[in-house]
């Protein structure tokens, strides 16, 4: 399985990223594109303890740990997934700075596993710099996905 760490990863992503324009529309979901990349930039804060995840009622903590295995496996990430309120992107947004915020994120957290400083995700518990390395690269990947790129 890829991971957001792999120097090939990375670039497979960005090149992927290069394909993404304003009018790149959904195969699935909600979300434009700038609303996409606003997304994803907010995740790639997530493991460096950029963005906090308030915590979740203790009947979703408990499943959270029995879901991290299918969300780590090859399998992929069902379409329309739920998502933490914090990542939820609304209104207007421009597309060249939601762009330009999310290279910045995105090279941040590809610095390495050493940037990662979180090692409980809110719903799946304990995860280990390299899961979230699987995670970021296959959430990633899902959203790229979701607007055929």
């Amino acid at each position: 399985m890829k991971s957001f760490f792999e120097p090939a990863s990375q670039a497979e992503l960005l090149e992927r990223l290069e394909r993404l324009t304003p009018e790149t529309t959904p195969v699935w979901g909600k979300m434009n594109a700038a609303q996409m990349l606003a997304h994803c930039s907010a995740a790639f804060k997530t493991p460096t303890g950029e963005l906090t995840l308030k915590p979740l009622p203790l009947p979703l903590r408990l499943i959270g740990p029995l879901l991290k295995k299918s969300i780590l496996s090859e399998k992929p990430y069902k379409k329309n997934s739920p998502t933490a309120a914090e990542f939820l992107m609304r209104g207007k947004m421009d597309f060249e700075k939601e762009r330009e915020i999310f290279v910045h994120n995105f090279h941040k957290l590809a610095a390495g596993p050493q940037v990662v400083k979180v090692l409980k995700h809110p719903l799946f518990g304990k995860m280990s710099a390299e899961e979230w390395g699987l995670h970021m690269y296959k959430h990633t990947d899902y959203h790229f996905g979701q607007f055929g790129i």
